[in-house]
């Protein structure tokens, strides 16, 4: 659907170099990277919007290149929405219908379909400046679908809603992806938002591609330094034995620590978590003892965007991450004895390419 070759571009501080890059069609597609990493830059070539210094854009086989942005047949949902205010919800989403000189008949039943599908029916009347955060950003979803482009480009677009709504909102777009059929590209900073909703993800750093791959391949195999850096190291237990619970459930044992994990086959020889998926508590965490376990903290690391401890537990040493101001409001400390909460549903099976 996209191929994009050796592209570069400047744009003052922000650049690309020699990017070379394709998107399968119907893929969900997100590109993730620190702040100044080039991503907005990519998707914005994407579209259109910046003059190509050197290298080629292809979308579904044609070159666009050098086309205008609305001569390629592209939805583009920037970050801050750009809603219209002087028009109402409807109006919003039947701006690209009426530029293409859709008759009246055509646009009422074209926005009355995808408001529908974006669950805002009851919104066409309203203003946007009366519109929550999440509210916005389906309508500016809404408009970007409403010309039925061949190609949906998302810049951040869950950045600026809080955590319940982007959870939420993240969801949605996996929905309206798979039932719409519509190759997307999502740039995002955020891990978790990458890992659940991509098909596949390609890592930027410094206008360069460090790494393109499934979820899996860049978060349990990253191909360099700064890749693993960036997503950071999971933790990997090995397991002496394990027990199936039946459910879709498998108990294993990992030297000293039990633990429950989603498993649909019998055997588990390796597990993987990510630090920010363990919690950390100074006192007994409520409720039931699922995958909780006692350690003593052993050493901390602070970088600039988080804090790390490492937990002794047993026969193992845990990773956790928190942000600062946590850290700092729990006064953790080295060989301090602490308890750790594993989410359940953040466990994988571990399967090491190397066979070992």
């Amino acid at each position: 659907m996209i191929v994009i070759k050796n592209l570069s571009a400047d744009l003052g501080s922000f650049h690309l170099k020699d990017i070379e890059l394709s998107v399968v069609k119907g893929e969900y597609f997100v590109v993730l990277g620190p702040t100044g990493s080039g991503k907005t830059v990519l998707l914005e070539c994407m579209a259109g919007l910046h003059r190509i210094r050197r290298g080629e854009i292809w979308i579904d086989g044609s070159d666009v290149t050098h086309l205008a942005p609305e001569d390629r047949q592209v939805g583009y949902v920037p970050q801050d929405y750009v809603l219209f205010p002087f028009l109402n919800v409807f109006g919003n989403i039947a701006f690209g219908l009426r530029r293409n000189r859709r008759s009246q008949n055509d646009i009422k039943a074209r926005v009355d379909t995808v408001a529908n599908l974006m669950g805002i029916s009851h919104l066409l009347s309203r203003s946007p400046r009366s519109l929550s955060g999440g509210e916005k950003q389906r309508v500016a979803l809404a408009r970007a679908l409403a010309p039925s482009p061949n190609l949906l480009l998302l810049d951040e677009p869950l950045s600026s809603l809080d955590l319940q709504t982007s959870k939420y909102l993240r969801l949605e777009l996996r929905r309206i992806h798979d039932e719409l059929g519509i190759t997307t590209v999502h740039v995002t900073h955020n891990q978790m938002e990458a890992e659940e909703i991509a098909d596949r993800i390609a890592v930027l750093n410094m206008g360069r591609l460090e790494q393109v791959g499934g979820p899996d391949e860049i978060f349990f195999y990253p191909k360099n330094e700064f890749v693993s850096e960036f997503i950071g190291t999971p933790n990997i237990l090995d397991c002496d034995f394990c027990r199936n619970l039946g459910q879709g459930l498998v108990e294993v044992h990992c030297g000293g620590i039990v633990l429950i994990i989603p498993h649909d086959g019998n055997s588990v020889h390796r597990i993987a978590l990510f630090p920010r998926d363990i919690y950390i508590s100074k006192t007994i965490p409520p409720g039931p003892e699922v995958n909780r376990v006692r350690g003593i903290i052993s050493r901390t690391k602070i970088s600039p965007t988080s804090v790390r401890l490492a937990v002794k537990v047993g026969d193992n040493e845990l990773l956790t991450e928190m942000p600062h101001h946590i850290f700092e409001s729990m006064g953790l400390e080295v060989g301090q004895k602490v308890f750790l909460i594993l989410k359940l549903r953040r466990i994988k099976v571990y399967e090491n390419k190397a066979g070992g």
